[in-house]
């Protein structure tokens, strides 16, 4: 199958290429500059000149392919603008072919969950940061009506290979000579590595009925945010070395980011594992800090 990817050379977007191409499909993605273009080559992947704000290259992208995957985001002020109109370009575009359509959430979707293990059944009550997407999430579903297969995924906090906001507590350590974390750490993080969450993207892209949405998380990988920050400590070689900022101080330089960092959530991703036959497998969180992928560079 050809695949048009966004993001595709992103944290998340670049991962999901590479088991893309490991399950047999073509992969073609979204490059913003010569440099993307380059990197994606060298990847064998097809790149196509364009960003979000570039209706044409989305369109482009959409009609050479059999199925697209939207993992980009433009990460300024107008994100959620930029993210709808990507979306519903996509969407006219694949109108009445039968084509799919994946695109990226996210559970901060569903605010703090407490001791409430949620599923896709649970309420929404969306952070402030990706509040918008309350609005894309039906939107992609009710697509299914325009014979489109359209799939929301939504991932849990992602880990792995040194990158994700685990990346961020381990940089703090490495500059400050402290992990720093928002809160008093007692929040719960739900994650997910980045390999296995892209194996979910393929097998949604497989086997996902039309108007299905996913969580994808590893729930074995539940700790709170004062456990993963320790762990952190040790990858920045700082053991034992961590702090907590108060909420209030954090949103001064943050803003509604931080509201994100403290949510408390636990969830599941038994649909996924049911209906797509799919099971995390990668190291657990404690295991990539403790070797080389967030070892000190």
């Amino acid at each position: 199958m050809k695949v048009f990817l966004t993001g595709a050379t992103g944290y998340i977007g670049s991962a999901i290429a590479t088991a893309l191409q490991a399950a047999n499909h073509e992969v073609s993605g979204l490059a913003r500059s010569a440099t993307s273009q380059e990197k994606l080559r060298s990847h064998h992947i097809q790149p196509i000149l364009g960003d979000l704000h570039d209706s044409h290259s989305l369109i482009m992208g959409a009609q050479q392919a059999d199925a697209v995957i939207h993992v980009a985001a433009s990460n300024d002020a107008d994100i959620a603008t930029h993210d709808r109109r990507a979306v519903e370009v996509f969407l006219s575009t694949l109108e009445g072919t039968g084509k799919t359509f994946i695109y990226t959430s996210g559970t901060w979707i569903l605010g703090n969950t407490g001791d409430t293990i949620a599923d896709e059944t649970s309420p929404v009550n969306p952070t402030p940061l990706i509040a918008w997407r309350t609005d894309i999430e039906p939107l992609v579903l009710a697509a299914k009506e325009r014979n489109i297969r359209t799939i929301v995924i939504r991932p849990a906090l992602v880990y792995g290979h040194g990158g994700g906001l685990v990346a961020m507590l381990v940089q703090s350590g490495l500059q400050q000579g402290v992990v720093q974390f928002v809160g008093d750490g007692q929040n719960r993080w739900t994650l997910v590595h980045v390999e296995d969450l892209a194996r979910c993207y393929v097998a949604a892209l497989d086997h996902a009925p039309s108007g299905s949405l996913f969580i994808a998380a590893d729930d074995r990988q539940v700790f709170p945010l004062s456990v993963i920050a320790e762990a952190a400590s040790h990858a920045a070689a700082v053991p034992g070395q961590t702090r907590s900022q108060a909420l209030t101080d954090a949103q001064q330089t943050m803003g509604v980011f931080a509201d994100a960092l403290v949510l408390d959530q636990q969830v599941s991703a038994a649909k996924a594992r049911q209906v797509l036959d799919w099971q995390p497998q990668a190291p657990s969180l404690f295991d990539e800090l403790k070797g080389e992928a967030y070892a000190i560079r």
